[in-house]
């Protein structure tokens, strides 16, 4: 389901753990680490939600798949391109 870009959702404190360089490096450019490790794991979990999707439907999509092979694209008659 999308996010909407306007909706707020409830922040959680949470601890992490990194490297000091890493966290001096972010600190000194201003880098917000919260903002940057939350768009890093919702990407994170975008990909995860879409492979995981791709297995639970890799046997319907095969399935589909073969069909198309056999009988050819649904209603392709009426293709005009």
């Amino acid at each position: 389901m999308p996010r909407l870009a306007n909706a707020v959702a409830p922040k959680r404190a949470t601890n992490i753990s990194l490297s000091q360089d890493v966290y001096a490096d972010a600190k000194a450019f201003g880098i917000n680490v919260s903002q940057i490790c939350e768009q890093a794991l919702r990407s994170q979990i975008d990909i995860e939600k879409g492979r995981r999707w791709a297995e639970e439907h890799a046997a319907f999509v095969d399935a589909y798949n073969q069909q198309v092979e056999d009988e050819g694209l649904p209603l392709a008659q009426w293709r005009s391109f």
